[in-house]
């Protein structure tokens, strides 16, 4: 009987967190549309652009390379991410860290060799 507990009672955590994952964006979303004031006129939503009245569509069609570009970056930096903890905690972690980070390194280097040889990486 005391495991049936045990199991229960982590499940209850778990049921509890995930409502209130649910319930609170929801309620918070809500009591802000009730309570925030509300007045739209045409010149609160138009766009806005640092001031200057928008003089074309703002839809237009950019290269992907700009995209692939931001892409890199955020691996490149996602990669930073990873290598400062195993970098502060490599003596403990020993040989195996050290195969498994150069096996990560490489994978990172073959993207970014791929992406070179595509010519991602220039601007014109």
């Amino acid at each position: 009987m005391g495991s049936f507990n045990l199991y229960f009672n982590n499940y209850m955590v778990v049921f509890i967190f995930l409502l209130l994952g649910l319930l609170l964006p929801a309620v918070a979303l809500t009591m802000g549309r009730l309570l925030r004031p509300s007045a739209p006129t045409e010149a609160k939503q138009t766009t806005y652009e640092s001031g200057i009245e928008p003089f074309h569509d703002s839809r237009i069609q950019f290269n992907v390379r700009y995209y692939i570009f931001a892409l890199l970056f955020v691996v490149f930096d996602v990669e930073t991410v990873f290598m400062y903890p195993w970098a502060v905690a490599y003596e403990k972690l020993g040989i195996f860290a050290l195969v498994e980070m150069l096996i990560f390194v490489v994978m990172l280097l073959i993207g970014l060799i791929y992406a070179w040889k595509k010519k991602v990486l220039k601007w014109i």
